[in-house]
């Protein structure tokens, strides 16, 4: 079956917004996808910024802020912009890689971004977190301890380096099996079509 790499960033809201949809256009254009959770810090920080871009630029903020509202709106989503933004996504990023180890990343990512952009939670509150692990029926304790092993950390280091790579530059990012690159909500649709007729 064809496949998709769907990179998101938990402090993105566009990302907020690709996935809680990614899976049903993913399922009605036939194609799998593989949630690939990475930290866009590093990638921005090698650009020379120390914040996110819709905090470097005001008006770019003030646009996205209104864009998202709008799409979330139209989509029967909520959406509230957390304090700080944009959060510190380590600890929710490094629970979703064990997620993609045991399968349950896509709820678990899905719940981190309602709790962030519809709740105004801060995610990187271990209490917030601990509640989304055990609304899922997860064993809170023991995965904040595995997510704080140097495995899991090198695994996210790394996923993080392969989004530089691959010439990512911001989330959500669509990655195809032939490697072209979607970014952004708006092109869900289009790197769909071209997972499937070129897988």
């Amino acid at each position: 079956m064809p496949r998709l790499t769907f990179w998101y960033e938990f402090a993105s809201t566009y990302s907020y917004l690709s996935a809680m949809r990614i899976e049903a256009a993913a399922a009605l254009a036939d194609v799998d996808v593989t949630w690939q959770p990475f930290l866009l810090g590093p990638i921005f920080k090698a650009q020379g910024w120390t914040t996110s871009p819709f905090n470097i630029y005001p008006a770019k903020g003030r646009y996205m802020m209104r864009d998202v509202g709008r799409i979330a709106a139209a989509r029967g989503l909520a959406f509230l912009m957390p304090e700080p933004f944009p959060a510190n996504a380590l600890k929710a990023a490094r629970l979703a890689v064990v997620g993609t180890l045991e399968g349950w990343v896509a709820p678990f990512s899905k719940a981190v971004f309602e709790a962030e952009f519809a709740q105004e939670l801060d995610i990187a509150d271990e209490a917030v977190l601990r509640d989304i692990l055990t609304g899922l029926g997860l064993d809170a304790p023991s995965l904040f301890a595995r997510s704080g092993e140097p495995e899991i950390k090198e695994q996210l280091r790394t996923a993080t380096a392969e989004a530089e790579a691959l010439g990512i530059f911001g989330a959500p990012t669509f990655v195809t099996s032939d490697r072209e690159l979607f970014w952004g909500d708006d092109r869900l649709e289009l790197a769909l079509a071209h997972a499937k007729q070129n897988s």
